[in-house]
């Protein structure tokens, strides 16, 4: 588990995740679109980045029906473009029409660490609103060190599978050793089988490269729906190249302003509030294994259900078994979604009964574990992208025990959890790049931000946060569960976002939906 990946995996995600905006006529944004336009054009490429900027794409087939796919190069270190290079892969589904074509969408699931050209197979290009899809061409780049882009490693299967089930609750010093020495284990394997690459894969660094793609698809802006970590990184495009933002919807947003201890622990309450929400429908529910009380009953309910995971793990019908930690996660990857919860309540009365089989299966997915033990690289590029993008929230086991009391309060279903899966970075191999600051953009076109209320990955304040730190930012609400809010069933959210993305009118800031 890692307390600072925002977005659910493509497993639980895929069909559901977040998207664009819409709004009310707002009588200056088309002319901020154009003369953006105009300054974007007349921008200048530095002279060493040209031979990026003046590749060509050569696109081939797929091997999915209505995909092309390509490979783009660009300077491993921006600092040194005249040094090694890296390779990354593109993908695009062109305009259907009817209509005049609009440009290139680019789209980003998040994680960070989510393949943006899963997302865009498996669902953005053929689940996005049909209007959408005929007038831009549907487009991913998998970031640098992400899935088909020079992927980062770190463990082997067997190696993660042991890596998934250490204890993070750990009870005495022994086990912060054990914990601890987990996460040096899974730096060092990060470090020997992709140490090249690993000072390489930040979010300035992989905005850097979406704009050389913006470049080579002919576009003069970019248009682009990131979710939930894919805010950040459009947000970050917008700072570093604010007249080249076109239409930017940013959904289910995170907060640049903040350092890595505040963000992990907003989020430990935001998921907080989503059990929360979870637990008070469940006990409504006659098969609600938490009881039927309240909420504050079902919490205590669980919180003694990991306590004896913890003291025994249970069988799965393989050769691992259901510990605490494991299980943990189970709960955590179905609260992105409140179509996950009665698969939730059913595995955990069957771990209830001593069978750990669905907790685990929700656990894989969020892990992204394939049944034949092998893992994809999300969780590898998620640590290498945050512990990059960010100083580490703790550098020792004694400042997560000072600070536990804050994030039991935050959470006293996860706190104790989360404070310690953020010591994670403290034995990163390359030094944080980046700092928390405040993103402006300013020149930047009109920018929609989504925030749902009760997201556990991306919490609400973040949304209404980020809107207000950009210059051109406006804030668009769903009032709901789940994390994101895009395609999620909201027809108000969903024709807010379509009409932004076809007429460039984002929606009143403020609007809010249901």
């Amino acid at each position: 588990m890692d307390t600072r990946r925002p977005l659910r995996t493509l497993a639980i995600a895929l069909g559901t995740a977040g998207l664009l905006i819409s709004g009310c006529s707002n009588g200056s944004s088309t002319t901020s679109a154009s003369s953006s336009a105009q300054t974007a054009s007349a921008s200048p490429v530095p002279a060493a980045l040209k031979k990026f900027y003046s590749q060509r794409l050569s696109w081939r087939d797929c091997g999915v029906t209505g995909f092309q796919c390509s490979t783009m190069k660009a300077p491993l270190d921006y600092a040194k473009p005249d040094g090694a290079e890296i390779k990354l892969a593109v993908s695009r589904k062109k305009a259907t029409g009817p209509g005049k074509k609009i440009g290139s969408l680019l789209v980003n699931p998040g994680g960070p660490g989510g393949s943006a050209i899963g997302y865009l197979q498996g669902y953005a290009a053929i689940g996005y609103p049909a209007q959408v899809r005929a007038r831009y061409d549907m487009v991913a780049i998998d970031p640098r060190g992400v899935a088909r882009s020079e992927p980062v490693e770190c463990l082997t299967g067997s190696q993660m599978d042991a890596y998934t089930q250490v204890d993070q609750t750990p009870d005495d010093a022994v086990e912060v050793t054990k914990l601890s020495g987990a996460y040096k284990k899974f730096a060092s394997g990060c470090e020997q089988r992709s140490g090249e690459v690993l000072p390489h894969v930040s979010t300035v660094e992989t905005a850097r490269d979406m704009d050389i793609l913006r470049a080579l698809l002919g576009d003069d802006q970019l248009h682009y729906v990131g979710a939930s970590y894919g805010t950040f990184l459009g947000a970050t495009y917008a700072e570093l190249f604010p007249a080249r933002a076109g239409r930017l919807v940013l959904d289910g947003a995170m907060d640049p302003s903040l350092p890595s201890v505040e963000m992990n622990r907003d989020q430990t309450a935001g998921f907080e509030t989503a059990f929360q929400s979870f637990a008070a429908d469940c006990v409504k529910k006659a098969d609600c294994p938490l009881g039927t009380t309240s909420a504050a009953d079902a919490a205590t309910q669980l919180k003694k259900l990991f306590s004896d995971l913890d003291a025994k793990p249970i069988a799965t019908g393989e050769s691992r078994k259901l510990g605490e930690s494991l299980a943990t996660t189970g709960v955590i990857a179905a609260m992105y979604d409140e179509e996950a919860w009665p698969q939730l309540r059913e595995a955990l009365t069957a771990a209830e009964a001593g069978d750990g089989s669905g907790l685990l299966s929700l656990a894989d997915s969020y892990y992204e574990r394939e049944p034949n033990g092998t893992y994809a690289n999300l969780m590898y590029a998620n640590a290498a992208v945050n512990c990059l993008d960010l100083p580490p929230a703790f550098k020792t086991s004694k400042a997560v025990t000072q600070a536990l009391p804050t994030f039991e309060k935050a959470s006293p279903v996860f706190g104790k959890g989360f404070a310690w899966a953020s010591l994670n970075c403290a034995y990163w191999p390359v030094r944080a790049t980046g700092t928390p600051h405040r993103i402006k953009a300013e020149g930047a076109a009109p920018i929609v931000v989504v925030g749902t209320t009760r997201d556990p990955a991306t919490p609400y304040k973040w949304a209404k946060s980020l809107a207000g730190q950009l210059s051109s930012g406006t804030l668009l609400t769903y009032q709901g569960d789940g994390h994101t809010a895009y395609g999620r069933g909201s027809d108000c959210i969903d024709t807010a976002i379509n009409t932004y993305l076809l007429e460039g009118t984002p929606p009143s800031d403020g609007k809010k939906c249901s």
